[in-house]
């Protein structure tokens, strides 16, 4: 399909032909990643803008190396030693990366809506720089989920890769999806696969709202308006579970998916102590036996050993997929700014 996008923001309104168009893209990419030479030409002469207002490990460093892989020359912002401490705006300093060129930016914020502000910014002025949402506040982390389904799908099909392949397949997200940027835009994509996506958790943080996140029929809770004007992807059959216990969501899954406890992100004294968490919603070898014989175990990172998963499990390559979503990573990424920047070269 012909890519229409200049901004990737959210995944609320990715249509089918458009998660298909990421996949195979990232996977042509992957293969590039494989030879010895793994730079491609395609971006030359494009500046790529890393502002990443909050820290970042996975998401910076692999957005920069797809950059680099794509040939685009990078710039990457540090809020400590910039015009930030001296009283300048995120819009002013966006303007100025702006001023020099930039073709695309990779914002990364801890206020939810950072980039659909820079990206408004940018429409106004006309200036056709394309925005990538790296992760702003509780609200999503398109990247993420992409490369998590892309790490899924290539399992099942490493040769074409494709969002039919997670068709009747289950999904256990547990862990903190209140706080959880990444669990709100894996709940866009993996229900749109038409994958039973399981939410499992304390009742602190899966609030009863995410009942209604995806309606099976239509989105009631974040697009009131009529079926007629919302946008194509939420009239997708989705199918979303709400367990406040482990079992259920366990139970015949074939893949789990458990989220960090995001204490930086928690204002209240939501949960007794690590240690009950742990055990009641820690992902163990023992508690896999609820699930299919061949499932396989994600986590975004970074993991808090212990808590979430233990460590054996973590470090179990025969069940856990955890470096393989870091490697996935740079080829999404790369895919992402390829179809970002494609019109442009």
């Amino acid at each position: 399909m012909t890519w229409t996008r200049r901004h990737i923001l959210s995944l609320a309104d990715f249509t089918p032909d458009e998660y298909d168009t990421v996949l195979q893209t990232a996977a042509s990419f992957r293969e590039v990643l494989s030879r010895r030479t793994k730079r491609v030409p395609t971006l030359q002469g494009q500046v790529v803008a890393n502002l990443f207002f909050e820290s970042s490990t996975r998401t910076r460093s692999s957005f920069e190396l797809a950059a680099k892989r794509l040939s685009a020359d990078t710039l990457n912002f540090a809020p400590g030693t910039s015009s930030l401490t001296k009283g300048e705006t995120i819009l002013d300093t966006a303007k100025t990366y702006l001023a020099m060129g930039t073709d695309m930016m990779v914002i990364r914020h801890r206020e939810a809506g950072v980039p659909a502000a820079i990206a408004a910014e940018m429409d106004r002025l006309k200036s056709h720089v394309g925005i990538l949402n790296a992760g702003d506040g509780q609200h999503e982390h398109p990247s993420q989920a992409l490369l998590d389904l892309f790490t899924i799908c290539t399992l099942l099909d490493p040769e074409h890769p494709r969002l039919s392949l997670l068709a009747g397949k289950k999904i256990a997200i547990v862990g903190d999806i209140l706080h959880s940027r990444v669990a709100r835009s894996n709940i866009w994509s993996l229900t749109a696969s038409g994958a039973e996506v399981h939410l499992a958790g304390p009742p602190t943080l899966v609030p009863k709202l995410f009942a209604h996140y995806v309606n099976p029929h239509y989105d009631a809770l974040t697009s009131p308006q009529s079926s007629a004007e919302l946008p194509p992807a939420t009239l997708l059959p989705r199918k979303l579970f709400l367990h406040w216990q482990l079992e259920p969501a366990l139970q015949d899954a074939d893949f789990v998916m458990t989220l960090r406890l995001q204490r930086e992100r928690m204002t209240q004294h939501l949960l007794p102590s690590l240690r009950e968490y742990h055990q009641q919603f820690g992902i163990t070898s023992d508690r896999l036996k609820l699930c299919k014989p061949d499932v396989k175990v994600l986590h975004p990172g970074p993991v808090n050993r212990g808590v979430e998963i233990s460590s054996d499990l973590m470090d179990d390559p025969k069940i856990s997929l955890i470096a393989q979503q870091v490697t996935s990573g740079v080829a999404v990424r790369m895919a992402l700014l390829y179809l970002m920047g494609s019109g442009r070269g």
